[in-house]
């Protein structure tokens, strides 16, 4: 076993390591460890077949509760997560086909006309629904259309879109650790641990909500000035694109619409309807398919199938770490560290969660801390619960700090490049870390009051 141990810890390194120095293509680095893994420690190391059919964990997709759980809760499982991946998969559809229609860009158009395309209250508005939007849809896609429309506007307006893209990247980050479906990290979180929609909105929402009120407030007071300083007075709101224009096609714009609120609608609702996570969204992609007509090849080729191959790969290297007692030995040190306090270990989860997501990807460390959190908690005698909502604050908001902590601040540093402003480290963090640190320490403070 200790072999197998050495061998897991190292392919595990190596994998994000490279996953850090982004040399090769993150799906083909978990793919060959992931492979590696079965290789090497289920096959060489520990001649387990077991553990290597309880990591690919197939077979549970073909049982019932993988589909439909009854009252009892979404149950959690090792390995490869399939309710994850099957979920994800199907927003990613339903989003592109609301995209092809022109919904994100009719809404931000809407928006702005309705504050009358002025700079401050733009800036507020677009925190607001960056947040709002990030609660269900995907926080890439929703960075990538709102830096873009404004960009547009900014253009218009003479002012510089850097402020508002900056303070939009953080706003979906903490809009996306209100749910489940909000980041990767959280359906992680909530699919491996049994968590509700509603489980979520309730504990991290509530806190995101908090702290979204203290971000905007924060944000208008760093960017004020700079987006005073570049507005141009009275703007001819005639002249303004009009949002009708964003809409593509009536029909299609109208059905998708419908297919997000009824998304939304079952996932509120699942803990009550017993549906899990993955039948939502094997339906959602089916029924978006099914209605987008001649364009369904258009918007499968959209489909980003390299995130969902990196979750694969991901889960297989973790799967090792769990199968040979790594994390369990992990999950005892912490304990070791805090004394059994459970302050100590919200506090050690939620400030290191939130460091390594400023420098790594935030979903495998997210998938490599489930595991060590169920053991704490079995070892420990404290609230899994607990541990999971420091877990979800501290790898969702963490991302925030650094150009490179998520996806999102990726994306929306790139969109402003790409049309002529560059966001250097030193911009980006000097307003955009503080509010990090806020956010974490306002997260801590609210979790040892309500859970401690």
């Amino acid at each position: 076993m200790v072999v197998a141990q050495v061998l897991a810890v190292i392919i595990f390194v190596v994998m994000f390591v490279m996953i850090v120095l982004d040399k090769i293509e993150r799906q083909w680095v978990t793919l060959a460890c992931g492979a590696l893994t079965m290789i090497l420690v289920f096959g060489i190391a520990m001649h387990s077949g077991t553990a290597a059919l309880e990591t690919l964990n197939v077979r549970n997709i073909f049982t019932t509760q993988f589909w439909y759980t009854g009252s009892a809760g979404e149950s959690s499982s090792t390995g490869i997560n399939w309710s994850t991946i099957i979920f994800i998969c199907g927003m990613m559809i339903m989003v592109e086909g609301m995209a092809r229609a022109g919904f994100f860009r009719w809404l931000c158009m809407l928006l702005a006309k309705a504050v009358h395309y002025k700079p401050i209250p733009l800036l507020i508005t677009f925190m607001i629904m960056s947040a709002v939007l990030a609660m269900f849809i995907d926080s890439i896609t929703v960075i990538l259309f709102l830096a873009a429309v404004t960009v547009e506007l900014a253009k218009l307006l003479k002012f510089n879109p850097l402020p508002m893209i900056l303070s939009e990247i953080f706003c979906a980050n903490l809009g996306g650790s209100a749910t489940m479906c909000g980041d990767p990290p959280n359906i992680i979180i909530g699919t491996s641990l049994g968590y509700s929609f509603a489980d979520f909105l309730t504990n991290t929402g509530l806190v995101a909500g908090i702290s979204l009120i203290v971000v905007v407030f924060y944000f208008f007071l760093v960017f004020r000035k700079e987006l005073k300083a570049g507005s141009n007075g009275e703007v001819d709101i005639e002249k303004m694109p009009k949002p009708t224009e964003a809409i593509v096609n009536k029909r299609d714009f109208i059905i998708s619409a419908i297919i997000f609120l009824c998304a939304v609608v079952m996932l509120v609702s699942h803990a009550q309807t017993g549906l899990t996570v993955a039948l939502i969204g094997a339906v959602i992609a089916i029924v978006t398919l099914i209605c987008s007509g001649k364009h369904i090849l258009e918007i499968l080729k959209k489909v980003d199938y390299k995130t969902l191959l990196f979750f694969v790969g991901l889960f297989i290297v973790v799967g090792g770490l769990e199968q040979t007692g790594i994390l369990v030995k992990i999950a005892n040190l912490i304990e070791n560290i805090s004394g059994g306090h459970l302050m100590s270990m919200v506090a050690i989860i939620i400030w290191v969660s939130a460091i390594a997501s400023a420098f790594v990807d935030n979903i495998p460390f997210a998938a490599t801390m489930i595991p060590i959190i169920k053991s704490l908690a079995a070892t420990a005698g404290v609230p899994t619960a607990t541990l999971a909502w420091a877990l979800a604050m501290g790898t969702d908001v963490g991302g925030s700090a650094t150009p490179i902590g998520a996806s999102a601040n990726v994306v929306g540093t790139s969109v402003a490049a790409k049309n002529g402003y560059p966001v250097s480290w030193g911009k980006y963090c000097k307003s955009v870390a503080p509010a990090t640190v806020i956010v974490i320490a306002i997260s801590m403070l609210y979790i040892f009051v309500r859970y401690c």
